[in-house]
């Protein structure tokens, strides 16, 4: 069972609620018309080459949550066979080759977080489904294909795309091979088989799709003469140029085992002022009255940084859970020096190394804690902390040496055991911004 919060609206219009957002990149002639004349299935296509989504997922993700809470019938696309192939778009390599059973376990696990954002479960007309098209592929074949697909789109239609003129251009220095030569055909197909056993009528992505997209569109116009549309979203990008979604440890992810919810927390709480507000409209269901009140409030008061605030705890719940952002807030206020120590105590192992990641660390003997070990020897001869023992005496005596967030009283005070953080940590703090991590082996 896939248990899903969403409280599913059916008053708002979909073109208009992504206009404002700034979600609409491109969309084809009639969209708008067909979205007004009926429910509609739309479908977007979600690579499975990792068994978690990343935030770069995310933009399309609420393309269906949007385009279910406008009454519309959202379908999840896991491409098990195109993801055995690899999308040229964008890319200037092919991407690694998955077997069916890591596909099949990728699929299970990005259903899991599909169902934070979108509703599956009920028994509403519109309620979201995932396919896989390695359903409809693994039996299809190749002769099969290029007899009753591959005819109907020209390789010259194929080689208009820009997506495949850049593989193939002067610049590119890899080429481009006939798996991924095929991928947009494969995608086509796609499309016309939901179109047809689905009755999905549109298709959104990213504006890099485009191209693949259309060919879709194209193949149901050629082969059925059927309804087919299409919508982009703009490719999103920070403020400074930089490319959303990357840190200096890689993609940030929504499974907690690649990227810890007080990271993930952390990485929507440092975004620019420009970046808040423009991420706010694409990551968050909040509506155009509260986010104009948010962006007028940050402005008056910048440094407060409500926006930043309010998406980081936004996407941190829907994402996580409220007690997982409750934890990650508390975590914060520890690193600036307004939390207590049994706040410090509450950290898992993962959240502590993250929080205190790039602090100096130093490895201690667990046996010296057994046999008890003054504070003073511990912090100077032990673990570097203090450079010498008269300087450690004087900060003590002004109240400037912590000890997981406790003051040391007297420099004499013995550490043992007791002290260990998860059995294993110890967190000195000299005055009020210098940490360090004493590891206990």
């Amino acid at each position: 069972m896939y248990l899903c919060t969403l409280k599913i609206e059916y008053t708002m219009n979909f073109i208009e609620e992504l206009t404002w957002r700034g979600m609409i990149h491109t969309m084809m002639p009639g969209t708008e018309e067909q979205l007004a004349k009926e429910m509609t299935a739309a479908y977007v296509g979600i690579d499975p080459t990792a068994d978690s989504l990343h935030i770069g997922h995310l933009v399309s993700v609420m393309m269906l949550r949007h385009f279910q809470r406008a009454g519309h019938k959202p379908i999840a696309l896991v491409g098990g066979a195109t993801g055995m192939i690899g999308d040229p778009s964008g890319k200037s390599a092919e991407r690694n080759l998955l077997d069916e059973a890591a596909l099949r376990h990728n699929q299970d696990s990005i259903k899991r977080q599909l169902a934070k954002f979108l509703d599956f479960e009920s028994d509403a007309p519109n309620a979201a489904e995932l396919v896989n098209n390695y359903d409809w592929m693994k039996e299809y074949s190749f002769l099969d294909f290029i007899r009753d697909i591959g005819k109907h789109i020209t390789v010259n239609y194929m080689m208009a795309k820009d997506s495949v003129k850049k593989r193939l251009s002067a610049e590119s220095s890899v080429g481009m091979s006939f798996t991924e030569f095929s991928y947009q055909l494969l995608q086509g197909y796609d499309y016309l088989w939901l179109n047809q056993n689905k009755n999905c009528k549109l298709q959104m992505g990213g504006s890099d799709q485009w191209g693949n997209i259309t060919t879709g569109t194209e193949l149901i116009r050629r082969k059925t003469d059927g309804e087919a549309y299409a919508l982009v979203c703009p490719l999103i990008t920070k403020a400074d140029g930089g490319k959303f979604g990357k840190t200096e440890s890689g993609n940030v992810w929504l499974d907690r085992r690649y990227t810890s919810p007080y990271k993930f927390y952390q990485f929507w709480l440092n975004v620019s002022d420009a970046d808040a507000e423009k991420y706010i409209k694409i990551f968050t269901s909040i509506g155009k009255e509260e986010i104009d009140s948010l962006v007028a409030e940050h402005a008056a008061a910048p440094h407060q940084r409500s926006l930043q605030k309010r998406l980081a705890e936004e996407v941190t719940v829907m994402v996580h859970s409220r007690e997982d952002y409750e934890a990650a807030v508390e975590a914060s206020g520890i690193l600036f020096g307004n939390a207590t120590s049994e706040a410090l105590k509450k950290l898992d192992e993962d959240t502590l190394l993250a929080v205190f990641e790039g602090v100096p660390q130093f490895r201690i003997s667990k046996a010296l804690l057994e046999s008890g070990v003054k504070a003073i020897d511990l912090l100077t001869e032990h673990a570097a902390v203090f450079p010498s023992k008269g300087e450690m005496r004087k900060l003590v005596q002004s109240g400037g040496v912590s000890l997981n967030k406790e003051k040391v009283q007297q420099p004499e005070d013995e550490i043992n055991p007791d002290y260990l953080l998860n059995g294993r940590y110890l967190l000195a703090q000299k005055g009020k911004k210098n940490y360090f991590l004493l590891i206990a082996e």
